[in-house]
Parts: C-alpha cells; structure tokens; sequence
C-alpha cells in the first residue's frame, strides 16, 4: 500500500468514526477533511482504477449525504450511521488485498529479460477437442545487462470470469512489476546459456510462478516457462485466441488417475516440442542457449511433468520435483534428480505423492537428492501467497501453514536448484544447509 492508500484510507476511517460518534464535532472540520479525502480519493481512482476502492468512494459521499441530511430526521440517520460503519469495513479490504501485489527482487547478479513464444506444433491435434492443433507458449526469462523500461504484461489477457472470479477483480494485476523488461539482448558475459524447462502445477498459469523463475533466470540461467493450454484459466494462443479452461474428468475415473496421466502425456509432448524449437529462431535467444545443459523442472503435476519429461527424452540431463505427485508408469532413471517438499506437516502429502517420489528415488540410477522445506506449504513456492497485505500473510502462514513464505521458500529453492541443475552435486548440499529448518540430502549416488 502507498502512502496516498494509507493517508486517504486512515483519515477517511477516523473521521468516519468521528462522524458517527461526535457529529457535532465532525461538523466543524468537514469541510477540510472531505475536500483533501475527495481530492486523494480522485488520485487513487486515476492512479490505480476506480474498482478496488468503492468502498471509500461511497463513504465519502454517505458521510457527505449524512452531514446536510436534517439532525431531527433519526429515521433516516440511523441506517446511515449503519450504512457508514459497513463500508468503512468494506475500505479495509483493499489494505488486506493490495490492489497491485509486489514480486521479490531477483537475488542474482544478472537484470533479467524476457520474451514470450506462442508457437503451434502441426504434428499434433489439441487432445482436448477445443482447437485444432496443439498450441504451446513459453516465456523464456535470461539474464542480460540492460533494462529497457519495457514490460510483459504479468497474466495473458483475461476472460469474463477466472474460476468464477469476475475479471474487473483482476485487472491490475497487468501491473504487477515482474522484474523483467522485453527487448533487451540477452548478457554477453558467456557465450551459451544453460537452459530450464519449467512447468507449473495443474490449472496454474506459468504468471504465478514469476517470481521463482526471474530469480533463477537472474543467477545465470535461460528459463522456458511453459503454458500448458486448456489447463490453465487463460492462455493467449498464437492466433490471439483466449484459451480457457478445458477439464472433462470421465464418470469411471472417481480419483483421476487415469485422467491426470493423459494430461501427463500431454504435457510431455508439449516439452520435447520445445526442445525440438531451440535450435531454431528464438529472437534474442537464437544461438545462444547451450543446448548440452538442458535440464527440466516444475512445481507440482509440473514437476511430474518434469520427470517424465526426462525419462522420454535424452536430451534433459537432469530433472527437479518441486512438490509434485507422480503420474503414469513408474521410471528407472539413469540421470540426476532433485525433490524439493514442503514442510509434510503442513502440506499432508497424500500416500501416492509418498509411495512415488520414494519408489523413484529407490529406482534411481544416478545422484538422487531430497529436501523438505520446513515452514513452507505447498503454494510456498508460488507467488499466490505475497498477494495479500503484510498482517493477512502473517495470519495466514500461521493458520494455515506456510509461514516462511514465497519470497524466503522460493530463493531457497533456487539455492538448491542452481548448483544441482548445473551438475556442481558437491555445492548442493551446503547450500541447504545455509537455510534452516530443511532437511535431507544426497539418498543415491
């Protein structure tokens, strides 16, 4: 919240209050106090939009309304009084949902660029009957030396309705500032550029996961976040189209088994799709990715996707599970992995996600790491829990887990994540071991 939200908010409240339990005193400091809560009230509605502040707009004029309404008219003062002790509840909000959340600042040595690829694979229909052929978006984030003062949009244009949330509720979050600026080359520091395949968690745009994968990018790597379509609420296809959410989950499948594994071969394909596009034209990434450290991770059914990406395709030299339940037929892998978890306390992983990241584990032939993140849930590493004000995070990471938040849960994991999907086995280690509350290490080798 800016100081104009905290000062136009908190003298509205306070005369409010004043009005309410000393009108005759209200009286005689109206005319300032209305004049600057209007004036600062027009500036909120020019700077941020009208909608998140509502509340306040019709408080201002109810307390203008209650101030030249007739003293001896109690019927009619009574239910203003209520009406105005409503909405200065209803001000609050957007001082518990900031109307533009802010993202952690990249923690590596490098600014961070971006460009966004919306390609369609013609050797595949869309498995979900909603278009023709398959789509796939990635928003590549790399580290550069430049900032152009020019950014991407943080979510795809939106529908209506986003999980039957209205868009105007939404509409600001176009202004979230990524810490990522467009047309900028990517840093002449090295040559080629290790490269991450990321895919986010079921029905999850790649949005939420800006803050992780900007950090990641900023240590040194080229991040492909990918957009699953007709999972996520919205996703902007090649052709301009709005994709939205396509789920048809079969009468016979009560626990979704056999539904989640058909995503998952999807999913797959969508990534070595990819793969098949890095040697070609990428913009500013052309010829400058190094295309024998390709490695794929991902958070939840991501991270899913992320190993079984790797099982299908021997150019992924190494996969990470960040939080995810496997799916499909169970891999002997002969190339590293990492297990990022949550704190299982808080998270109550189910028996399958327990029964498959162990057996794969077991399975294992090659490095294999676990850690568990104490204090972290399972949205921990998404940005979805900086969305709120300060004191509701507080009160939400210690009712509902997750305390130690995204911006602490998700440099963690990139600390684990950067020397690991380097190849640099030795560093991974110490590096958990920075951090407190994490536990496990190397299980194979």
């Amino acid at each position: 919240m800016s100081v104009l939200d905290a000062a136009v908010l908190l003298t509205t409240l306070g005369f409010a209050i004043l009005l309410v339990a000393a009108p005759a005193r209200a009286r005689k400091v109206a005319p300032i106090v209305l004049s600057l809560v209007t004036i600062g009230s027009l500036g909120l509605w020019a700077v941020e939009g009208y909608w998140h502040w509502w509340p306040l707009f019709l408080l201002i004029a109810l307390m203008f309304a209650f101030l030249v309404s007739d003293p001896d008219t109690t019927r009619r003062r009574v239910p203003m009084r209520v009406g105005i002790g409503v909405l200065a509840v209803l001000a609050l909000l957007p001082w518990a949902m900031p109307p533009v959340p802010e993202l952690p600042a990249p923690s590596g040595p490098y600014a961070v660029g971006s460009e966004i690829f919306r390609w369609v694979d013609e050797a595949r229909a869309e498995p979900t009957g909603a278009g023709d052929r398959r789509n796939v978006v990635v928003q590549a984030w790399y580290p550069t030396e430049l900032v152009s003062g020019r950014q991407w949009l943080y979510l795809d244009p939106l529908p209506p309705t986003v999980y039957g949330i209205p868009r105007v509720f939404l509409s600001t979050y176009e202004l979230i500032d990524t810490n990522a600026t467009a047309a900028v080359p990517v840093s002449p520091a090295r040559e080629r550029w290790p490269v991450v395949l990321f895919s986010p968690g079921y029905g999850a745009p790649r949005a939420v996961y800006s803050g992780l994968v900007a950090d990641l990018a900023s240590r040194g790597f080229v991040v492909l976040a990918i957009d699953h379509p007709y999972e996520s609420a919205a996703t902007k296809l090649a052709d301009g189209t709005i994709a939205g959410t396509v789920e048809d989950l079969p009468a016979d499948d009560p626990d979704g088994t056999r539904y989640m594994t058909t995503r998952l071969e999807t999913r797959t394909a969508d990534l070595r799709f990819v793969l098949d596009r890095l040697g070609g034209e990428l913009g500013p990434l052309t010829d400058r990715l190094d295309l024998d450290t390709v490695t794929a991770t991902g958070h939840s059914f991501g991270g899913a996707t992320a190993i079984s990406a790797m099982a299908a395709d021997d150019r992924i030299t190494a996969a990470a599970n960040i939080d995810g339940t496997l799916y499909g037929p169970e891999h002997s892998l002969t190339r590293p992995v990492l297990l990022v978890e949550s704190d299982r306390g808080e998270t109550g992983h189910s028996q399958v996600y327990l029964d498959g990241n162990r057996g794969l584990l077991e399975r294992l032939r090659a490095p294999g790491f676990r850690y568990e993140i104490g204090a972290a849930d399972h949205y921990s590493f998404t940005d979805v829990p900086g969305f709120p004000a300060a004191p509701v995070r507080f009160a939400m990471g210690h009712l509902i887990g997750g305390s130690r938040g995204p911006a602490a849960t998700q440099r963690l994991t990139n600390d684990l994540l950067a020397p690991f999907l380097l190849g640099r086995h030795a560093e991974v280690d110490p590096a958990a071991t920075r951090h407190d509350r994490v536990t496990g290490g190397q299980v194979s080798r």
